[in-house]
């Protein structure tokens, strides 16, 4: 068997392929996996889940003018005919997209090749990609219940998202393994793979207000991290705090595995997979979502999961330090609302998703190889 996945150009499409990838290669069948697109994203994720990379351009179509979406139709174009050639020649027995532009030249060829498709969706309202793929996949799966409006019932399951094998380990001391004392809350500040300009600020801001009551854990992102390095040391000196306040720019999972586990309150942007995460975890969080003009979905996710009373939302463009520190004092000084936000995560979050999907995908790759 044959198995073709395609997705995204972000961790957020990336990591639930590989958490799938994980279920598909301890599956009997011992499926052949391929993943294609414009880059790899990960090479070393790749190899480690033994998965042929197949090279395949697309094009990013932007929703604001920009000169590049002129070239980039050319690139969808050339991507088309090349995944037609490529899927031809290794022919899956199945397709699973995570959506995103990288995954339209896959889509429209196996359309072509009569190659079934499944698809996921993480957002509140889907993408492009997978509107598209929606109207010939075979099934659907979705993270919120909002999303099954956008596709058809007979084929949509509510499955949540797949979560890598590293983010579910058993940790018996997360504090003492991240070597963070348990002597303060640990609040724990991501802004994704990417990091968040604006949160990265807001929170440098609230420093003097919030080290003497907590531990900080802010992973920025790479962009600027020696500049936050110096601002913050400079924020710091002469105050004795500069030991509770933890700052890197990207992380590896089992970290971030670590410190789901060990922090008391996650202040998050609203992508779909960290809220999941979170989820899991049973953690309170404060979600700030990129703002929509940016990012067409993560605010409907970010009051997606908050109706569910896991989290709080607090829009960028209202956030200040007094603002974000009052809020995570409100919740963490009350041990009622603590314990409540802490269970409506444990009850949003679906388990077994990558299980489910990895089953979808050889079922209807079998039938489509018999």
């Amino acid at each position: 068997m044959r198995i073709g996945l395609v997705g995204g150009a972000s961790g957020g499409h990336f990591y639930p392929l590989m958490a799938v990838a994980d279920e598909l290669n301890q599956a009997s069948e011992q499926p052949k996996l391929f993943y294609f697109g414009p880059a790899p994203y990960n090479e070393q994720e790749l190899e480690k889940h033994n998965i042929t990379y197949i090279y395949c351009p697309a094009g990013k179509l932007r929703r604001y003018f920009s000169i590049q979406n002129f070239f980039d139709l050319f690139r969808t174009f050339f991507g088309f005919f090349c995944a037609v050639i490529k899927l031809y020649t290794i022919y899956p027995d199945v397709i699973f997209s995570k959506g995103g532009y990288t995954a339209v030249p896959i889509l429209l060829a196996a359309r072509i090749l009569m190659i079934p498709v499944v698809i996921h969706e993480s957002d509140t309202s889907p993408g492009r990609a997978n509107k598209l793929g929606a109207k010939f996949a075979k099934y659907v799966a979705i993270a919120y219940d909002d999303a099954a409006a956008f596709f058809p019932a007979g084929k949509t399951a509510l499955t949540g998202i797949p979560l890598r094998l590293e983010l579910k380990q058993p940790i018996a001391d997360a504090r003492t393994t991240l070597g963070i004392p348990a002597d303060k809350p640990l609040i724990y500040v991501t802004g994704g793979s990417q990091g968040a300009q604006r949160l990265n600020s807001i929170i440098l801001r609230t420093l003097t207000d919030l080290l003497p009551r907590y531990h900080i854990f802010h992973q920025t992102g790479t962009d600027n991290i020696e500049e936050m390095r110096q601002t913050a040391k400079g924020l710091l000196r002469d105050t004795g705090l500069g030991s509770n306040y933890y700052l890197e720019g990207s992380i590896p999972v089992e970290t971030v595995s670590l410190l789901m586990k060990g922090a008391d309150i996650i202040i998050t942007r609203a992508g779909s997979t960290t809220m999941f995460e979170a989820a899991y975890h049973g953690k309170p969080s404060i979600v700030i979502p990129i703002p929509e003009d940016v990012s067409r979905d993560q605010r409907t996710n970010a009051y997606a999961y908050a109706r569910t009373g896991a989290a709080t939302v607090i829009e960028e463009k209202n956030v200040t330090p007094h603002l974000l520190v009052q809020e995570i004092d409100s919740i963490m000084t009350d041990p009622d609302k603590y314990q409540a936000m802490s269970a409506a995560a444990q009850q949003f979050f679906i388990p077994d998703a990558a299980q489910k999907l990895s089953a979808v995908l050889i079922s209807i790759g079998t039938q489509h190889g018999s």
